[in-house]
């Protein structure tokens, strides 16, 4: 390019310093939204991918409802990847995964709580590619004992000496000595199996943890397994093959596939590792990040346009001088490239600087550096081709001006251009009123998320654990619970304590289910999932939930007994339409016959997000969780330390030897709408971004149409208009053409909203106001923008703009 064009292309900037100020903006900020928005949906795109991993796909369970199979839970049995692996030839490998969290692990004096990672079988480097630093990836997860550790785990358990040949204490329950076979690196976060250690799958046929568990069979599904497929294999067909294999001879469940690549996104079964990510929450990031940037253009070529007919004139006169068409084509692309070139430098830069805060909030590894950008290839390629677009037609336009009009000022837009202008500003508005719309409809779940009552009250109540490091026998350990209990009990901040398996907002840890269950009619119903936990009865008081019929289980009832207390959802299954019928009739499941005894409140244990389950709770010794309910004095900020440090000297005073660690229940249960918050407060500022854009381009048609109106503006002045009747004049064409963008923006927002919203089992209205309130915003920001120039226009003396005629 001819570098007098980019000399005459800078000064003329630096001339301008106000019209290239806000262009550079807009392109600024549409370039770095794209690129931030795209390094994060690229990433949650990313998940599980590897070398061949388009060939991995996980096993799991449908089970049948009606008359129809729907995915059920993501772990399957021990037996199936075997089976499977025996019975289909398209399928080369399988490898079964026994997930552990909160394992602790100890060498000497380093003690590392709350590890996770699996079993597996030693297929697992097979399957996935993860490299080995030391040992042999053949034999590590061979014999019974063995465990590989990620490289940063080995070194904080082992420092810089070499771990291979030595023994680490792993505490799952009991202590187990495991001898390290391996050291791997770290795995990616963007995975969906997060493993800090492996441990060889055969020593489960011989941890006592496991007993129940330690023979091949078709009644526990507590397995993830995957399978490695030949290539070129037909995967419909496998698929199909494999969900009519009658493998456990179960009629009302049957084994399914999904692609490894396709979990992270698409997967929100039970029994996950852990919580996904949302195909419609990165869809929607996705076109915000194409809606500020195409913003970002339409915003430059009407600024670029509405600035030509200032520039008739000096086009005129190099025209006159001899000047091409294609010269000044040239010329004018090459003001484009300056402007784009400086807004995609500075974009990149403002990413670069952000990125480390935007990781921190979202959570994330996102970078830029090569490999990252170089994935990032064909978004880059669609901003090179979406600038070289957008700069082509203001140059055309302002090359194309003849030179007879404008050097006798008579230059005037065609009805053709200034209706596209109006149509760009129309398509600029319409996008934005549909994310203003969608950021008041994702405040507004938000808040219902956060204020629906769940039917626990888990205000104050922490859950107390840690490991046991001593390791006294199971009934010792549970009477030294009954002594810490009565200690805490003591503590005058305490209102009550009680120990449990689980409790709301604790997922499927620790949460068993079952199918299959006798009603108390006699009949037989195995096409519905229970699920079931053990407390002892205490934990009503402690968790604030509430009686419909009956009461708790018997004081004494606290390691065994037939008594249980349902929810209101369970009753209903059982077939009772009031919760008093159901008192003191059997079911049986696992081979007993339970009575029902209390029927308590439904009540939100996996969140909004899940329809409330049918459950059953039952008297049990579980020690998972000591559940201790704070009363108002110790949730004081100033007397909250203070209370926790008692509880912990309490914990201490009856297990010396453990860990210890705790959870506010409130905190937790709102932690699984953490992704849903983020993603509002991003949605709400990309918005905040757009209108920012949409204001300066419907600047810029404000300025190109007052500019082509200042004789008749003058005209109408002298024949006796006022100032208001120049401002409705000059306002009403605007407030038109965004009340145009309003309509056709009401239904477009409906339908996405709703869509967004059906990842919820419960969810707020869209309700009218907040149209209301979007269309009221919009006509005051267009208003408050059209109106500081038209007032200009409307108050300046006529007898300047008509001189020029």
């Amino acid at each position: 390019m001819n570098p007098i064009f980019l000399k005459i292309a800078l000064r003329y900037l630096l001339k301008n310093r106000l019209y290239s100020f806000i262009n550079i903006l807009g392109l600024t900020v549409g370039i770095a939204s794209f690129v931030l928005i795209m390094l994060y949906v690229n990433y949650e795109r990313s998940y599980d991918t590897f070398s061949g991993s388009e060939h991995v796909y996980r096993v799991y369970m449908d089970y049948k409802t009606g008359d129809v199979f729907a995915p059920g839970d993501a772990q399957v049995y021990n037996l199936s990847g075997p089976t499977i692996k025996q019975e289909f030839p398209e399928v080369l490998e399988q490898v079964r995964l026994f997930h552990m969290g909160g394992v602790t692990l100890v060498n000497k004096e380093t003690v590392l709580g709350e590890n996770v990672g699996s079993l597996a079988d030693p297929s697992y480097f097979d399957i996935f590619p993860y490299p080995l630093i030391k040992g042999d990836k053949n034999t590590a997860l061979v014999e019974p004992y063995s465990i590989i550790l990620t490289e940063s785990l080995a070194h904080k358990l082992f420092g810089d000496e070499n771990p291979l040949g030595k023994t680490v204490s792993t505490f799952w329950g009991n202590d187990v000595p495991m001898t390290v076979t391996g050291v791997m690196k770290d795995i990616s976060q963007n995975t969906h199996m997060k493993n800090s250690f492996l441990i060889s799958f055969d020593t489960l046929w011989t941890w006592e943890m496991f007993e129940g568990q330690q023979e091949l069979n078709w009644a526990n599904n507590n397995f993830f397994t995957y399978l490695k497929v030949a290539e070129n294999s037909n995967i419909a067909a496998l698929r199909k093959k494999i969900q009519e294999n009658d493998a456990d001879g179960k009629v009302d469940e049957r084994h399914d596939i999904e692609a490894l690549e396709r979990i992270h996104l698409h997967s929100n079964k039970p029994y996950e590792a852990e919580a996904n990510g949302s195909a419609n929450r990165v869809n929607f990031l996705s076109a915000i990040a194409l809606i500020v940037l195409l913003l970002s253009w339409l915003n430059y070529v009407n600024l670029a346009t509405a600035k030509s007919l200032e520039r008739a004139k000096e086009i005129g006169i190099r025209k006159v001088a001899g000047a091409q068409r294609l010269h000044l084509v040239w010329q004018i692309f090459s003001e484009s490239i300056l402007i784009n070139g400086l807004a995609l430098i500075i974009a990149l830069t403002l990413v670069a600087l952000t990125l480390p805060w935007f990781n921190g909030y979202m959570g994330q590894e996102l970078m830029v550096a090569l490999p990252n950008l170089y994935s990032l290839w064909p978004f880059f390629a669609f901003i090179l081709l979406g600038t070289f677009i957008s700069n082509l037609y203001p140059a055309f336009i302002l090359s194309g001006y003849r030179p007879a009009k404008t050097l006798k000022g008579k230059i005037q837009g065609s009805s053709q251009g200034l209706l596209l202008r109006k149509g760009l500003i129309t398509l600029q508005f319409l996008a934005t009123i549909v994310l203003l719309i969608g950021t008041l409809v994702v405040g507004k779940q938000i808040r219902f998320l956060k204020n629906q009552p769940i039917g626990a009250q888990l205000n104050g109540v922490v859950a107390l654990r840690g490991q046991i490091l001593d390791q006294p026998s199971d009934s010792i350990k549970n009477k030294d619970f009954q002594v810490l209990k009565k200690e805490l009990g003591n503590l005058s901040f305490v209102d009550a304590v009680s120990t449990a398996q689980t409790y709301p907002g604790g997922g499927y840890n620790n949460l068993p289910s079952f199918m299959g269950i006798t009603k108390p009619d006699g009949s037989f119903e195995e096409q519905t999932v229970y699920y079931q936990y053990q407390v002892q009865p205490d934990f009503f008081k402690v968790m604030g939930i509430s009686f419909l019929a009956g009461d708790v289980f018997h004081a004494n009832a606290y390691g065994g007994g037939n008594d249980i207390v349902v929810n209101e959802q369970f009753a209903r299954k059982m077939g009772f339409s009031n919760a008093s019928e159901a008192l003191e009739k059997e079911v049986k499941y696992w081979g007993q016959t339970w009575k029902i005894v209390g029927v308590m409140e439904n009540y939100h244990h996996f969140g909004l997000k899940t329809v409330i389950q049918p459950m059953l709770i039952r008297p049990g010794t579980a020690t998972s969780s000591l559940l201790v309910k704070l009363d108002d004095s110790a949730l004081n900020p100033t007397q909250l330390e203070s209370a926790m440090a008692s509880l912990q000297s309490k914990w201490k005073s009856v297990f010396p030897e453990s860990t210890f660690g705790y959870t506010f229940l409130d905190k937790n249960f709102e932690a699984q709408y953490n992704d849903d918050k983020k993603f509002g407060e991003a949605f709400g500022f990309f918005t905040f971004l757009a209108i920012l854009i949409a204001l300066m381009g419907l600047f810029g048609l404000t300025s190109y149409t007052i500019l082509q109106r200042r004789k008749e503006i003058g005209i109408r002045k002298v024949n006796g208009a006022t100032v208001g009747q120049i401002l409705s004049l000059l306002n009403q064409d605007f407030i038109k053409w965004i009340g145009l963008a309003f309509i056709f923006a009401i239904p477009i927002s409906w339908f996405a909203m709703n869509r967004w919203l059906e990842g919820f089992a419960y969810k707020t209205t869209i309700s009218w106001w907040i149209f209301a309130l979007t269309g009221f915003l919009t006509l005051f920001l267009t208003l408050l923008t059209v109106s500081f120039q038209s007032v200009r226009a409307a108050s300046a003396n006529p007898v300047e703009t008509l001189r020029e005629e």
